[in-house]
């Protein structure tokens, strides 16, 4: 190894070290746990204000219509009240989780809300025609709805790990 290339590869060890330092992880790990908590509340306040549209209410139909859990709410409510009543649902989610900073059981509540609507929302993925890109064959997911939904695993796992932290909190306030 040329005198060059290991200065090269020493300065790169140090300055990771350095910015791995204990505090500095600490704060990239803080950052991280609110980046997650309030991205999954800002994704949730979004979808759920954009389900008191017309334009909204139309794109989720065929979600609901071709879902075994869902297909049935069409039977009781229109397409705009029942995608009302998903984004008043969707709103009270995103306001409990955000309420960690106040009250943990809230915000527990609110994170298993969100794991239901999640766990749901993955059902579309076996449930709903066009998710697999046929041209390209499984496992190539198309672009809406396959790639639009697949992103729920990772939002299932936010609220899975808001839930988790939450539960901890009301578990230490109560010992």
């Amino acid at each position: 190894m040329s005198t060059a290339t290991h200065k090269s590869t020493h300065d790169s060890q140090v300055a990771l070290r350095h910015f791995a330092s204990a505090a500095r992880a600490d704060l990239i790990e803080a950052l991280g746990r609110h980046g997650v908590r309030y991205g999954l509340v800002l994704v949730l306040l979004w979808i759920g204000g954009m389900k008191f549209t017309a334009y909204e209410a139309e794109g989720i139909s065929g979600f609901v219509s071709n879902s075994p859990l869902m297909f049935w709410a069409y039977h009781l409510f229109s397409k705009g009240q029942l995608s009302a009543i998903l984004g008043a649902v969707e709103l009270l989610t995103a306001l409990l989780i955000a309420l960690r900073p106040f009250s943990a059981r809230l915000s527990a509540v609110g994170s298993a809300l969100a794991v239901g609507m999640f766990l749901t929302t993955l059902t579309f993925l076996f449930s709903t025609p066009g998710v697999i890109e046929t041209s390209l064959g499984f496992p190539a997911l198309s672009v809406v709805p396959g790639q639009f939904l697949i992103k729920d695993v990772v939002l299932l796992g936010a609220a899975l790990w808001t839930a988790g932290e939450a539960l901890q909190a009301v578990r230490s306030e109560v010992a």
